[in-house]
């Protein structure tokens, strides 16, 4: 799954243009390294998010085309 597409299903950001626009400016890495929004997803990449001030430490534990809002939260384990 594309990364940006993965943010926006497990609810990390509300939206894939901004997901999108996120990885444009470089505020996202994936195991380290910088990520393009078409970058793949797979389970077991470490996710590194700025925004703003913010800073997200995340682990992909499930990756899925559709979720409910209620099972979001089980796509990814936060690391900080």
């Amino acid at each position: 799954m594309r990364l940006d597409k993965f943010l926006k299903v497990s609810r990390i950001i509300k939206r894939r243009t901004l997901a999108n626009e996120a990885c444009d400016a470089g505020k996202v890495s994936v195991n380290g390294k910088i990520a393009r929004a078409s970058l793949d997803v797979k389970v077991g990449d470490i996710l590194n998010i700025s925004m703003g001030a913010k800073s997200l430490k995340a682990e992909v534990t499930n990756v899925s085309e559709y979720c409910k809002k209620e099972d979001a939260s089980n796509m990814y384990k936060i690391l900080n």
